[in-house]
């Protein structure tokens, strides 16, 4: 009977061991298959994912998307999947549902129209955004506020994740990290009224907010360079020096203002360092030794270099303490002032060109250059004014701890949390460095 019908033009296919014959189209457009939305959910087991694969693999389905996320033992499971010409929808589903009975899961299953498919492939196209939420804690304030900008500027948010290792119960452990990343999808009509909305909620609610454009460069940065001072380091140098020289109040008075970008920086430097004159060498050892390394840069230092980073020092401060800091995180690359000192005295003078801010862009571009990557490859990290030129042509420029200027005008700020959450800013979790 088969072959006589096949004789005739017929054709049939087989749907779950059951068997259709319907007429073979010998012209015209190919008729457009169904598209089922399958969601399940409820206790995480092992073996749910492989299981409903095999299953829909008896149906010959195409997979159109899939997401899976498991938040304390609790599994969300779903599949966009394409059915086979002449596959009836009722049957998958049926089946789909009797797996999910089996193993105690809840299913929800739709079917998605051609036109909403549509839709949604053609969103593919549209911009994606990486804003990231660091804080010590994450609260449903903090969550409120922050996906009601991302609302009000018509952003989508396609995915939320957790990039911090998990928090214990009770009282927070010291210098404890919470993050967040969110994947948001859209056209943004005013990045600067965006940004400006972020960085409001921020102040408000003890966090740091992030945001980057989401493209090829944010996984792909070579070199980082850093401030010392207040960056790397929990102090301006030459103010401690000077407490020891017996011009502690003077030199820091001078010191705020240049940081603050009131006056100009190596005009103050050079008024700072005289000041210094007749200190005694020993002094800056002294210092050197009770130096405080700023919370997360050593961890942020090593798992850089593990990760195949070039990092470097553009520091206004002095290449004494520079190289000290060099030796101790690993360091690939120095540039400071070089404090001038004449029969273990200090002169207060300094040898060579100052490190100001233009000089550090240009080191920046400078090193860029002999590593042969773009600009966008680069990532800076500083706190005063003085840093704001490296940050602007930095493809990822962040103003760490910052004074109120340095913050607006950076791209990226952080308040909140140690040097080592710019990891997070990278994009890789607790978990990819070893601490989830």
């Amino acid at each position: 009977i088969l072959a006589e019908w096949q004789s005739e033009g017929v054709l049939f296919r087989a749907c779950n061991e059951r068997v259709e014959w319907r007429p073979e189209r010998t012209s015209g457009t190919r008729s457009v298959n169904q598209i089922l939305l399958i969601t399940i959910s409820g206790e995480d087991q092992a073996g749910v994912t492989a299981g409903l694969t095999a299953l829909l693999m008896e149906y010959s389905v195409n997979i159109l998307d899939i997401g899976q996320a498991v938040i304390h033992a609790a599994l969300s499971l779903g599949l966009l999947v394409e059915l086979p010409e002449g596959c009836a929808s009722e049957e998958v589903e049926q089946a789909v549902r009797a797996f999910a009975l089996r193993r105690d899961l809840r299913v929800v299953t739709s079917i998605v129209s051609h036109q909403s498919y549509s839709q949604w492939v053609e969103a593919q196209g549209q911009p994606r955004y990486i804003i990231t939420l660091l804080s010590r804690k994450i609260t449903s304030d903090q969550l409120a506020r922050v996906t009601r900008v991302i609302a009000r500027h018509e952003l989508n948010i396609d995915g939320i994740n957790r990039l911090s290792g998990r928090i214990p119960l009770g009282k927070l452990p010291a210098l404890s990290k919470a993050c967040l990343e969110f994947s948001a999808r859209g056209t943004l009509r005013d990045p600067a009224a965006f940004r400006g909305d972020l960085l409001e909620v921020a102040s408000a609610m003890e966090m740091d907010l992030a945001f980057q454009q989401d493209n090829m460069y944010r996984r792909n940065r070579r070199l980082v360079v850093f401030d010392m001072d207040s960056t790397l380091i929990e102090a301006e140098v030459i103010d401690e020096l000077a407490k020891l020289a017996g011009v502690g109040e003077q030199v820091s008075a001078i010191t705020e203002r240049a940081m603050r970008g009131e006056i100009d920086f190596s005009e103050s430097f050079r008024t700072r360092v005289a000041l210094l004159r007749g200190l005694d060498e020993s002094a800056l050892q002294s210092v050197a030794q009770r130096l405080k390394i700023t919370e997360g840069a050593e961890h942020l230092i090593s798992t850089l270099r593990t990760l195949g980073y070039k990092t470097a020092i553009l520091s206004g401060g002095f290449t004494y303490f520079a190289g000290f800091l060099q030796a101790r995180l690993g360091i690939d690359y120095v540039f400071a002032n070089e404090l001038d000192i004449a029969d273990g005295k200090v002169t207060g003078n300094i040898r060579g060109t100052i490190v100001d801010g233009a000089r550090k862009a240009e080191l920046l571009r400078q090193l860029a250059d002999e590593q042969g990557i773009d600009l966008q490859q680069v990532i800076a990290v500083g706190d005063g004014a003085n840093d704001l030129p490296m940050l602007s042509i930095a493809g990822l420029g962040i103003a760490f701890r910052a004074k109120p200027l340095v913050q607006k005008s950076a791209e990226q700020s952080i308040s909140t949390l140690g040097l080592d959450a710019i990891l997070y800013l990278l994009g890789f979790s607790d978990k990819y460095q070893g601490r989830a």
